[in-house]
């Protein structure tokens, strides 16, 4: 297993197209790291980057201190699972997983034990005679995993592999993977997807893409809790973050902030005396909001629009004919409270402030 070390890392196509740019990430044995962002952010080119499958253009890749930049892929120690299964149709399930180590001329005892460990951890057993096509499409996923096991890499690079399934499937087969992490504690993973429940459940951190760029690195919680940007605070959770207009009017370890709408805010962020009069963007996710009969004390005061009663939660929608409604989620049920004006608040500690599209915290 290995350490992954990119320095300036750049991607341009026909030398004048930037894709990426100045790529700086440590990955340490043993991380489930998972890049994220918006489509057409590069988190594909830059696994397929990490895998030799895109050329660097600019910056160095280390896998354990050995700059890689021009080693072909089959030497750089590293099995990649595609978004497509990209199984043999002709062969077994058995045959597909042992390919590459027959191409490597291991010995058949050699391959038998590696076929039959990967099957076991897999619970592929009993499927190990079959055609891909007898098999369902988490089975497929699986093989297609196993068969990056048998070679036993220093780094494993997973590129969407769930995004075929359907949604049962996908819970399952993710719950699949982070058992498979778990019995394989000192494995180096690297996992692209575009689904925020993926990355917050399989990461051990997270990178955020954006811009061309890194936006944010942290563990799931950190990006949740401590957003570094707006554009951070808005992709991670769901449904995005409330952003409110306001004006801070007293500073301090609290921070006051009067409202564009009305009502007035209380942050946890602290703020010197510099900062009163700031323009701010005041951020609450919707599952952060409360209720409040306070007068003066409220971050939103608005109309419930729509009103979606999904059980153990209710999502409010305030002015819903806007691109970026203002969105609550109660626990329990709310129907009775479409069509009704309702003051919103939440605990100062979970009230964020964004000035300039970047977090107050991160100055």
């Amino acid at each position: 297993m290995a350490n992954l070390k990119l320095t300036g890392v750049a991607k341009t196509y026909g030398g004048t197209v930037d894709v990426l740019k100045d790529i700086n990430l440590d990955i340490k044995q043993g991380e489930l790291i998972v890049f994220v962002g918006p489509s057409g952010c590069g988190k594909s080119t830059l696994l397929r980057m990490i895998a030799g499958l895109e050329k660097i253009t600019g910056g160095t890749l280390e896998i354990d201190g050995q700059m890689v930049n021009d080693v072909p892929p089959a030497q750089r120690g590293i099995a990649m699972v595609f978004q497509s299964y990209a199984l043999y149709p002709h062969m077994t399930v058995r045959d597909n997983m042992s390919f590459a180590l027959k191409i490597a001329k291991k010995s058949p005892d050699e391959i038998n034990a590696a076929v039959e460990k990967a099957a076991k951890m897999l619970q592929l057993g009993p499927y190990l005679d079959r055609l891909p096509k007898a098999l369902s499409g988490g089975q497929r996923q699986r093989v297609a995993i196993g068969r990056s096991i048998v070679r036993d890499p220093k780094v494993y690079l997973f590129d969407e592999p769930l995004s075929n399934l359907d949604a049962a499937l996908r819970v399952a087969t993710r719950i699949e993977i982070a058992q498979l992490k778990e019995s394989m504690p000192d494995s180096t993973m690297i996992y692209v997807t575009h689904d925020q429940v993926e990355a917050m459940t399989l990461a051990t951190r997270i990178v955020v893409l954006a811009n061309k760029g890194i936006a944010q690195v942290g563990t799931p919680l950190e990006l949740y809790q401590t957003p570094n940007s707006e554009f951070v605070a808005q992709f991670i959770g769901s449904p995005a973050m409330n952003l409110l207009p306001g004006e801070i009017v007293e500073t301090g370890a609290q921070t006051r902030i009067r409202m564009d709408a009305g009502g007035t805010a209380v942050s946890a962020v602290p703020t010197t005396d510099a900062d009163r009069g700031l323009k701010v963007n005041v951020g609450v996710r919707p599952e952060d909001f409360v209720g409040t009969d306070s007068a003066t004390d409220y971050i939103y005061e608005g109309k419930v629009d729509i009103t979606e009663a999904l059980g153990e939660v209710t999502l409010l929608y305030f002015e819903a004919q806007r691109e970026d409604p203002v969105i609550g989620k109660l626990p329990g049920v709310h129907a009775d409270l479409r069509g009704r004006t309702v003051k919103m608040t939440a605990d100062p500690e979970k009230v964020h402030l964004f000035h300039d599209k970047r977090s107050l915290r991160y100055r």
